[in-house]
């Protein structure tokens, strides 16, 4: 045999030995689309509507495994939304260790998210958000897929992830956002027989935009939107408006106008002027339509 076909047939060897290992590596490689994690949207549909320049769709990957789905938006920072199936947790909410988004500073990098690492690269700051920009800015660290609406502890775990999340002031948060959440959850446990889809959301403010740390969007307003299309049969009366979907638009700004979300003037006040105002599936892809100026639709066939 010549030299050159032993060449040849070596490298051919050696490929045939390291393909395997290659099949099981993780590439990372920012996708224009939704399409390995399309199953948390209802009938495999993203949201129509969103398409701004600078929307990145991220397959939230953690320990080897797709949790959740966000639509980020490069030049906030943040998520547009967070997209993800609710499943009640079997435990206590994680200990919080923040995570980015490799694939976000490095296009070939693992889309597997990490922890942070100290120092934080200059690639990764300038790609997204870091803890560092939440640090005094007055502002909680806000899930769009809250912790509680996941089941497993890796499921709770990849909500950590500050592509999940948004400046939210601590009266929202904590107060009407918190009971809008715990409220779905128990509607699901209640009511729902099958899968509830559930988006939740951010809209930035119209006018002029608001940031922490000169690079952060803090959002105007949250919402949120739910699709349960197997519900009871015999739901009460009171309850029948709540499904097959159902949503909510709440204050992140207790001095924003009221022409989105009347103020409860007789609410106490560490949380007045943080109303969650609740609404019909249409009415919130109206509200965004018009405020994002693009036709939202959340739910293919508004999840009939």
């Amino acid at each position: 045999m010549s030299q050159r076909k032993m060449l040849q047939f070596s490298t051919g060897a050696l490929l045939l030995l390291l393909l395997p290992w290659f099949g099981g590596l993780v590439l990372g490689e920012i996708s224009d689309d939704f399409s390995q994690c399309l199953d948390f949207f209802y009938n495999k549909s993203p949201p129509k509507g969103f398409n701004a320049a600078g929307y990145q769709p991220i397959c939230q990957r953690y320990e080897n495994q797709f949790h959740f789905a966000s639509l980020y938006h490069r030049q906030h920072h943040g998520p547009q939304y967070s997209a993800y199936i609710l499943s009640p947790a079997d435990g206590k909410r994680p200990n919080s260790t923040w995570m980015y988004e490799p694939q976000l500073a490095f296009s070939r990098a693992s889309s597997e998210m990490e922890p942070f690492h100290i120092p934080v690269d200059q690639n990764v700051i300038e790609s997204q958000a870091v803890v560092e920009d939440y640090r005094n800015s007055n502002f909680t660290k806000g899930h769009l897929n809250p912790s509680l609406h996941q089941k497993t502890k890796e499921d709770r775990e990849a909500t950590f992830t500050l592509t999940n999340i948004v400046p939210q002031k601590a009266g929202s948060n904590s107060g009407p956002w918190s009971k809008l959440e715990n409220g779905v959850l128990k509607k699901f446990k209640a009511f729902c027989n099958g899968t509830m889809h559930v988006i939740t959301g951010v809209m930035p403010y119209e006018s002029e935009p608001r940031w922490i740390n000169n690079r952060v969007s803090v959002p105007e307003y949250m919402w949120s939107a739910y699709c349960c299309p197997s519900y009871r049969s015999d739901l009460p009366e009171h309850v029948k408006p709540f499904f097959p979907t159902h949503a909510a638009v709440g204050r992140n700004d207790r001095n924003s106008s009221e022409e989105i979300v009347p103020v409860n003037v007789k609410a106490r006040a560490s949380v007045r002027g943080y109303d969650v105002r609740r609404m019909s599936l249409e009415t919130l892809e109206g509200i965004l339509t018009q405020r994002l100026g693009m036709p939202i639709t959340l739910f293919d066939g508004q999840c009939q």
